[in-house]
């Protein structure tokens, strides 16, 4: 990559790379939150990722080949943020299970947000680029991260026979 980016390919692999470094961050990180987790349905919900964010660093990997490239990770500000503030709230904050549950909820959804986000600027690069292929990797993982989100906000709310996590911790 040149160090001035004047091609909108330079941009691209900048984004692969820091979608990399974003999934394979979240590989090491998801047994963690998981091992954290009391409530069955999330610590379920954050194995069930754990799967599918393996395949989305796998995803990415591929768009690399499709380039040509090596599979390069940037690091990625935004994942080390919310890992920060992950971390700063346990040390910090000391919290009942109940509103550790509640935090963990909303750190996942953070992080699908942040994801969602990347995922869909490289879809849209793609898609300019003429990277169909890379096109379509970006679409079913963006169909992956919106329903781990919508999964989480379920699981935060709950429903009509259950209590979400957030009305218990405010309990």
């Amino acid at each position: 990559m040149s160090a001035k980016m004047s091609e909108p390919r330079d941009l691209f692999l900048h984004e692969l790379g820091d979608v990399l470094y974003a999934e394979r961050t979240l590989v090491k990180t998801l047994p963690k939150l998981q091992e954290e987790a009391s409530d069955e349905e999330l610590a379920l919900g954050f194995e069930e990722h754990l799967d599918e964010t393996g395949q989305h660093v796998k995803n990415v990997e591929l768009a690399f080949e499709k380039l040509g490239e090596k599979p390069t990770a940037e690091k990625c500000p935004g994942i080390e943020g919310i890992k920060r503030e992950h971390d700063e709230f346990l040390s910090k904050e000391s919290p009942s299970q109940d509103v550790l549950d509640s935090f963990l909820t909303g750190a996942g959804a953070r992080t699908e947000h942040y994801e969602i986000a990347a995922w869909g600027t490289v879809r849209q690069l793609a898609k300019e680029c003429g990277y169909d292929g890379i096109e379509d990797l970006a679409d079913q993982t963006l169909d992956e991260e919106s329903a781990a989100d919508k999964l989480l906000t379920k699981i935060a709310t709950g429903g009509m026979f259950k209590a979400g996590i957030n009305k218990r911790a405010a309990q």
